[in-house]
Formats: C-alpha cells, structure tokens, sequence
C-alpha cells in the first residue's frame, strides 16, 4: 500500500469519525446549575445525582459537559440500573468511547498498510471502529438488563417469603429484612439499601420511592406503588403483601407459558440454516452420487 493512498484512507476515516463526535456532542450554550435546576423542575423531570466522583477540569468532565444531556441522562440511568459498578461513571465510559475506536482505527491502519487496503478488509476496519465506539454502551446495557432480570426473578419468591413472615407475626419492616438477610442477588441487595434508608431517617416512602429509581422492573415498581399507598391509607399490609405475591406468581407462570410458546418460532431459522442443509448433505449425496455413477455407465 503506498503511502499517499494511506494518508488519504487515515485522513477520510478521521474527517467522518470528527464529523459524526460533532453531530454526537453538538455545542451548547453555558448554563448554571440553578438554571438547569429550575428548568427541569418547571418540566416536572425526575433529577438523576451524579453517579460517581467527576474532577473539575478532568478530560472526562469535559467530555460529559459537552455531550447531550439525553445521552448522558441515558447512561447515568444504566449505571444505576446496573447496581453502580465499580470504576463505570459517565465520565468513564465517554473516555473509553473515545480511546476504544481511536485504538481500532490504528490498528486498521497497520492492517490496512499490510494487505494493500482490499475493500472487505477496509469495510471490516470501518464495522471494528464503530463497534469500538458504540461497545461501552452495549456493556453497560448488558450489564443493567442482567442485574434487571435478576430483580425481575427473585421477586415472587422474596414477596412469598415476606408474606409467610408477616403472616408468623413479624412486621412488614422485619420480614423485609429477614427475606433480604435470607437471601442473595440484586433484589437482596436492594432491599438492604431500602433499610440501611430507613435507618438514617428517611420516611417509607421515600426509600420506596428511591427503591423505584434504581429499578426498571415494572412488577416491582407496582408493589412499591402498593405499598406507599397502603402505608398512606393505613391498609394492613400483610394482605398487600398476599395479594402481591398471588398476582407475582400468575405474572411468572405466563412468563413461562409465554416462553415456551416463542421456542418453536425462535427455532425455525436454526432449524432451516443450519439443520436442514446439512441433513440434506448427508440423505442426497449417496443418491446423487449413484445417479452420477449410473448416467456415467450408460
């Protein structure tokens, strides 16, 4: 590969790559916290903190102020749905977004400047960059719907657990603890949180309300609903609790029925890709090859 064409493939690559940071991370105008503070209150937004320790001046903090305030939005909510991992701040993954396709992009280069730029080889350098760009995004989503999913599969069995103890005499506080204590996983270590909030003088509520924050789980959002409201009008709430867990496990027996029934579908492509050529391999090839010998015969 001669070096003027390699100049032009690195020159283009970093025009588009600048070209699409500057659609990404349009300018804005400089705002106050007090603005940005009455605005979204005036917009009846809900205020997400930010997650984890962000230096003044940093190249991190700078990255995030000039990113849109969606997608920073976006991923502080990730991070908090993904139980705020060590060392995955906003901040963080804006930096790798950066260094991830600038260190794809170098070593396309050297790829490129070894096998003379053939097209497929530069059309995988250009699919490398932006899965490199878009890669932390994909983690931390991963990551979030996992720990989701987790929430999502402990809950009827936690809300049977919290019911049979409050049905033994406990109070709803102290089945919350014994069923968190008892058990393990995301939902364990939310329901902790939920006491340790209470513990330092937070209302029920509000650590209910926080509790509904950190989660994206609708089954959950709708007993922490049941809850404050039972708390509010005085309901007894070991017959919330009964009511919550019925529903749980006739939610988690369609979930099961609702699986089952999506296997023959997702099925059907392996089964016509992958299965049924070969099958089709092994069944036709004797039969054409003694056609073959039959018709050589003759």
């Amino acid at each position: 590969m001669t070096s003027p064409l390699m100049f032009a493939i690195a020159g283009a690559t970093a025009l588009l790559f600048g070209v699409f940071v500057f659609l990404m991370f349009p300018a804005r105008k400089k705002r106050t916290a007090a603005t940005d503070l009455a605005d979204a209150e005036a917009a009846g937004a809900v205020l997400v903190p930010q997650v984890g320790p962000v230096q003044q001046g940093s190249i991190g903090s700078r990255l995030v102020a000039a990113a849109p305030r969606g997608y920073i939005g976006w991923l502080e909510k990730q991070v908090v749905f993904a139980g705020r991992p060590k060392g995955w701040t906003p901040s963080t993954m804006v930096v790798w977004k950066i260094v991830l396709p600038l260190i794809a992009l170098l070593l396309g280069l050297v790829v490129l400047g070894r096998t003379g730029s053939p097209p497929l080889v530069v059309l995988m350098v250009f699919v490398v960059v932006v899965i490199a760009f878009f890669l932390p995004d994909a983690l931390i989503n991963s990551r979030a719907h996992d720990r989701q999913e987790a929430i999502k599969r402990a809950l009827p069995d936690t809300l049977d657990q919290m019911t049979v103890a409050v049905e033994a005499g406990l109070g709803f506080d102290a089945a919350m603890m014994k069923a968190a204590r008892g058990g393990s996983g995301p939902l364990s270590d939310e329901l902790v949180r939920v006491q340790q909030d209470m513990a330092i003088g937070r209302t029920r509520k509000d650590a209910f309300h926080e509790l509904e924050y950190r989660t994206n789980v609708d089954e959950l959002r709708r007993f922490v609903r049941a809850v404050v409201q039972a708390d509010l009008y005085g309901i007894a709430l070991g017959d919330v609790l009964r009511v919550q867990s019925g529903e749980m496990r006739i939610k988690r027996r369609q979930r099961a029925e609702e699986q089952a029934q999506k296997v023959t579908v997702k099925i059907l492509f392996p089964l016509i890709f992958c299965l049924l050529p070969v099958l089709f391999i092994v069944v036709m090839t004797p039969a054409v090859a003694g056609i073959i010998d039959a018709f050589s015969r003759t």
